[in-house]
């Protein structure tokens, strides 16, 4: 079949629009609908990225249905009773319970031997080191520590009671399998409260490290004083055997590792 010059204008040109074309096409042989595959593929992309972001924030607010499997129980400190016949523990238990100073003095006071008066007439001469000096500084060290420790050990006594009731809340808090307190924020902000929960208990626990730190050195202290009145006497013994003749009348040599 020939075609006309017209023709074959017409079909180079319909030829060379549909190599030129766009994906999108007309539906239905509508012209004015036109479908983009393009378009419709991102679009699905778009919706796979809200979908996943969706599924991350479900699970986000989901709560856990069986958290008791976690939960310890806290054990409150029973409040210590001293026994006092004779008042000479008058305040003790007050100072073991309670924050109070006043009663940890008092205690430590009834409940410890007294220096004597006389005291200063004694080794009031006496220079810094000497061994009554060394006895009398363990037990001025002894006399304030002690009541600062009681106070301590009542204190915390006294704060573990009264912080069972936030200890309890948080802890029902943290267990609770309600939406009411499962979601991303505020699971967050109960993990915020149990780290300074616990941060109040280090310090508390800090302040009963400190005191026993304390004692172990008027402890050592008083072991210390005691290896050096050892020694001290043993050299003194000595020192007095070769300076004087201890041998028995007639006798040639002296006997000199003995000790008084």
């Amino acid at each position: 079949m020939k075609l006309s010059p017209k023709n074959r204008k017409w079909l180079l040109g319909g030829s060379l629009l549909l190599l030129t074309a766009t994906p999108s096409f007309a539906l239905f042989g509508i012209g004015d609908i036109v479908f983009d595959p393009t378009s419709y593929a991102s679009l699905v992309s778009q919706l796979t990225t809200l979908q996943t972001q969706y599924t991350m924030l479900k699970n986000n607010i989901e709560h856990f249905s069986f958290k008791q499997q976690w939960q310890t129980t806290l054990h409150a400190l029973e409040n210590v009773n001293v026994r006092n016949r004779f008042g000479e523990t008058n305040g003790m238990t007050t100072a073991l319970n309670t924050n109070s100073p006043s009663a940890s003095t008092a205690g430590w006071t009834a409940a410890t031997v007294p220096v004597s008066s006389d005291l200063p007439t004694y080794i009031g001469s006496q220079a810094p080191g000497s061994p009554q000096m060394a006895q009398l500084a363990m037990i001025e060290m002894s006399d304030a520590v002690s009541p600062d420790c009681l106070t301590a050990v009542g204190q915390y006594r006294s704060a573990r009671s009264l912080n069972t009731t936030a200890n309890s809340s948080l802890t029902a808090n943290q267990f609770d399998t309600s939406t009411g307190t499962n979601s991303e924020v505020q699971q967050l902000n109960l993990l915020n409260a149990a780290e300074a929960q616990k941060m109040t208990e280090m310090q508390a626990q800090g302040t009963i490290h400190t005191c026993i730190a304390a004692q172990m050195a008027v402890a050592n202290m008083q072991q210390r004083n005691a290896a050096a009145t050892d020694l001290n006497t043993a050299v003194f013994v000595q020192e007095q055997h070769a300076t004087h003749d201890m041998s028995a009348a007639s006798e040639s040599n002296t006997w000199r590792t003995y000790l008084p």
